[in-house]
């Protein structure tokens, strides 16, 4: 049983300090809660983190065929290159049409967030090999087995973790409704700027 608690807080902490830093998700997640009001950035989050268990659910089952096989994660990270490069663009093609716009809040549904915010994150190619890595990590520490309650820990850990830095970030966005206005305006420059940043950190780790 202790085994379990270690291996909880490990996989969260690991989920959260992946998560804390602007990307993707978290740019979008405080962006959605900016634009379509608060709930609906938690409901996109959700998404996100369902998304984020299936992932670490398909990364337990593949962590040793990925450690044994460095030649997939490479042809991940190259589908990740264009992933990347494809929504700097729409980003930016996004951030100069909009320049204009006024902020408004939005009704929406809460499906259709729960939804983007699923399909958002599996865009994200780098989450399986990154949890692949850590099972990988903490099978070699004692920490995991391949036993039901094992998984069920890992998967749900790393949920909670993404999911609670997701959560910060639609809540810190949206306390600050004087910056609002200048937040939504930018944001699409800042998600392109970030993928232009992850495209050039996955291509000196393809070229390593």
């Amino acid at each position: 049983m202790s085994h379990l608690l270690i291996l909880f807080f490990a996989t969260f902490s690991a989920a959260f300090m992946a998560t804390v830093p602007p990307g993707l998700l978290n740019m979008n997640a405080a962006k959605v809660s900016v634009t379509k009001g608060k709930l609906n950035g938690i409901v996109f989050s959700l998404g996100i983190s369902t998304t984020i268990l299936l992932q670490a659910l398909i990364a337990v089952w593949i962590s040793k065929f990925l450690h044994n096989n460095p030649a997939v994660s490479e042809w991940l990270l190259k589908i990740a290159v264009v992933v990347f490069a494809v929504f700097a663009i729409y980003f930016f093609i996004a951030a100069r049409k909009n320049k204009q716009d006024e902020v408004r809040i939005v009704k929406v549904s809460k499906r259709n967030s729960y939804f983007k915010g699923m399909g958002l994150a599996a865009l994200n190619l780098l989450t399986i090999p990154y949890y692949s890595g850590l099972n990988v990590m903490w099978n070699a520490s004692g920490w995991i087995k391949f036993q039901v309650w094992d998984i069920m820990i890992f998967v749900l850990a790393a949920g909670c973790g993404t999911f609670t830095v997701l959560y910060m970030y639609t809540v810190y966005f949206n306390k600050l409704e004087n910056k609002n206005q200048r937040f939504s305006k930018n944001s699409n420059y800042i998600l392109s700027v970030l993928m232009v940043v992850l495209l050039i950190v996955t291509l000196i780790r393809i070229f390593k």
